[in-house]
């Protein structure tokens, strides 16, 4: 059991905490009545001045990815989160059966290093770019995110609402960007 003790002066909406019905590890919604209710307030990413990324270093992440995951090449059944510097650098990478907890990693990771913000980086997935995996790199302040695979649109939404740069089905050579190309150097 672990107990937490809240700072004083900080305020908890245990609200937002409350589910109802049965949740699972895959689903970040669950139990929810409304997007809002698990909606938190962080400050839009700043402008993209000096945070860009060249479509070579891009098209490199998920090879570079797939090389840490060693689960991954052990099972085939392991989802993967990685933070990378702009120049393709792999700063953090880790691997659970969900994608959500994987995320959950590399930013818990980042915080107790004291490295967060991670403003110069880009964070990347093995599975879907959900909302809540937005939200999640909106808090530890990373202004690209890339997913192998499909973002939703509720994702592609936030994304563009808080200045993120979103990318998905980033399979080389082709991937799509949802949110923000003015982060991407393509020359």
């Amino acid at each position: 059991m672990i107990t937490v003790t809240l700072a004083e002066g900080v305020k908890a909406n245990l609200n937002s905490a409350q589910r109802f019905g049965t949740i699972s590890s895959s689903c970040g919604l669950c139990g929810k009545e409304s997007i809002a209710a698990i909606r938190q307030n962080f400050p839009p990413i700043e402008s993209a001045k000096g945070v860009r990324i060249h479509l070579e270093t891009l098209l490199s992440l998920p090879g570079l990815l797939r090389q840490n995951q060693g689960d991954f090449a052990r099972t085939g059944g392991i989802h993967a989160a990685g933070v990378f510097a702009l120049d393709g650098n792999a700063r953090l990478v880790r691997e659970d059966i969900g994608r959500h907890n994987a995320v959950d990693k590399v930013i818990g990771r980042a915080f107790l290093d004291h490295e967060l913000p991670l403003a110069s980086c880009i964070l990347l997935v093995s599975g879907r770019a959900s909302f809540e995996i937005m939200q999640k790199a909106l808090s530890a302040g990373i202004p690209i995110v890339a997913s192998v695979s499909a973002p939703s649109t509720l994702a592609m939404e936030f994304a563009r609402e808080c200045n993120q740069t979103l990318i998905g089905f980033l399979r080389p050579p082709s991937f799509n960007i949802y949110a923000h190309t003015e982060r991407i150097i393509f020359d």
